[in-house]
């Protein structure tokens, strides 16, 4: 459909319907990409009444297409919001056979190479207003006399656990290197050291530390910080500076 296009496969490491960690794949992948057209499929409600949309935003010449669940949302924000957004459910170039289960395949994949080879966006959808785009809100977290509760938002590949604690926020202040960090969870507490690189505690040991993207985890050195201390997205947890 788009013979000439050039693409590029960002990941298919996100875990399975983990909207959130897609959403934050996409915003800290996109601003080092060509502007294009980007297509994100995590599609756990595939096949009910969710709307599956194709979106334009205000910085750059870029359009998104995906399901609206949230999970084109954070990387919109950082290009200016959405300025123009179609409904392509129900979009003449799909397949003309369509599995509901598979969408991805029949419906998102056919879209987005009509839009590469320049199809106008009115042309691939019913025009919707860019207000009605499911946005996701992020937890924040809470900080009371030097507690800080966090939440997990997801746990990579090597079950290192990414935090709602973004680098240059009031945390910093009290997670700086080199301070130990009482951390307790519901079912269990564990001290871990903020460091630089995980080689700074032993094999097995755990640590926080600064993940790819700013934020804050929680890892262990040789290890899978999810499995051994039975976290995973969505938990609460609290981080206490020890003197």
């Amino acid at each position: 459909m788009a013979p000439e296009s050039l693409i590029t496969d960002l990941t298919h490491g996100i875990g399975p319907q983990d909207v959130v960690h897609g959403a934050i794949a996409l915003a800290n992948a996109l601003p080092y990409t060509e502007p294009g057209i980007h297509l994100a499929l995590i599609d756990p409600g595939v096949g009910t009444a969710r709307r599956a949309i194709a979106a334009r935003v205000a910085d750059e010449d870029r359009v998104l297409v995906g399901p609206d669940n949230g999970l084109l949302s954070l990387v919109a924000s950082d290009f200016g919001g959405f300025t123009e957004a179609v409904d392509i459910s129900g979009s003449a170039y799909a397949l003309p056979s369509r599995s509901m289960t598979f969408e991805g395949r029949d419906l998102f994949a056919p879209v987005t190479a009509y839009l590469a080879g320049n199809a106008p966006l009115a042309a691939v959808g019913t025009e919707i207003p860019v207000e009605s785009i499911a946005f996701l809100q992020l937890p924040e977290p809470v900080i009371i006399d030097n507690r800080i509760t966090a939440q997990v938002l997801y746990a990579d590949s090597f079950g290192n656990l990414a935090l709602n604690l973004n680098g240059g926020g009031a945390a910093d202040d009290l997670l700086r290197p080199g301070v130990r960090v009482l951390v307790e969870t519901r079912q269990r507490s564990f001290r871990a050291p903020v460091v630089s690189v995980f080689a700074e505690v032993d094999p097995g040991s755990p640590l926080i530390y600064h993940d790819s993207s700013g934020r804050l985890a929680i890892a262990v050195n040789f290890g899978n910080a999810a499995t051994q201390f039975g976290l995973s997205r969505g938990d609460e947890l609290h981080l206490s500076p020890q003197p």
